[in-house]
């Protein structure tokens, strides 16, 4: 086994000697003998047989080589204290690790601003955020698989929070032949044409919602994928509005009236699978998640 031939102490002597300008000013902000720092920052030198500094008049400054193993020395003390605090968050019961169920339909934009106020509280929590769709992030709740989902629905047996409204529009590209019929559209007519669909994510999927009556359907997994295909001219979708918005303003896509549907608005929840279970980074994560809610509650509930 490898032994190292330097100590994390004497690197520290090295990183305070050049950060407080010298071995005297070192020496006073770490409550040590100014021999005892030359002494230390000398031996690490010899056991390495590289010079890491050199006396310029009077002070001490950096070799070329110096400045390249003091920087890669910050990496090794950083993530020594990173450890230990880990350690110290674990038997407060911080989680080490957080996941994050996200539906794919939520607007990533109301999510950025929670993560940004996360971030510097987060003690070093990993954060996992998944994507999934449809009963696919349900799955996530029912299985417990995750510390938080963002589901359009509450599956029963659970509560959630409701955060955002999502409105869903039929879509196809301004030139298709959808584009130029009559509206509304008979829902008859619609089925004759390709239909571009979400892959569900759940591992035993159960197409128990949406309108897929049409037999020529592609199957795609990301929302990118299907305006992709939509611009190509090809086919329609139900997409979120908010990803469709611009191309919509723009002119390249239009928006479909169908017999007995405009648009659809679903309800992003919060939900915790197992709430007795929360630990103080998820209770952090969910406070935030609702605190940056873009939703109307009962004044009562304010």
């Amino acid at each position: 086994m490898y032994r190292p031939k330097s100590t994390l102490e004497q690197w520290r002597i090295l990183q305070a000697v050049v950060d407080f300008g010298g071995y005297a000013q070192a020496a006073e902000k770490l409550n040590k003998s100014q021999s005892s720092l030359n002494h230390a920052v000398a031996k690490l030198q010899n056991m390495l047989n590289v010079q890491l500094l050199e006396v310029v008049g009077r002070k001490a400054v950096l070799t070329e080589a110096g400045e390249v193993m003091l920087r890669r020395s910050r990496y090794l003390t950083q993530n020594v204290e990173d450890l230990e605090s880990l350690a110290v968050n674990i038997n407060q019961d911080w989680e080490p690790e957080i996941s994050l169920v996200v539906d794919l339909a939520y607007p990533r934009s109301l999510l950025f601003p929670v993560l940004q106020d996360f971030l510097p509280e987060s003690r070093g929590s990993r954060l996992q955020i998944i994507d999934h769709v449809l009963t696919g992030t349900e799955d996530a709740i029912t299985r417990h698989t995750a510390d938080l989902v963002i589901h359009m629905q509450v599956p029963k047996g659970f509560l959630g929070e409701p955060i955002a409204h999502i409105e869903f529009v039929l879509v196809c590209h301004a030139q298709h032949d959808l584009a130029s019929m009559q509206s509304p559209i008979d829902p008859n007519e619609l089925a004759q044409h390709l239909q571009i669909v979400i892959k569900d994510s759940a591992e035993r999927p159960d197409e128990k919602s949406g309108w897929l009556k049409s037999e020529n359907r592609w199957t795609v997994s990301q929302f990118d994928t299907a305006i992709d295909l939509l611009l190509q001219k090809m086919g329609f979708c139900w997409l979120p509005y908010h990803r469709v918005k611009t191309l919509i303003d723009d002119g390249r896509l239009v928006s479909l009236t169908v017999e007995g549907s405009t648009f659809k608005q679903m309800t992003a929840f919060l939900v915790c699978p197992t709430p007795d279970n929360k630990g103080p980074g998820t209770q952090l994560l969910e406070k935030l998640i609702l605190h940056h809610r873009e939703i109307d509650l009962p004044s009562c509930l304010d």
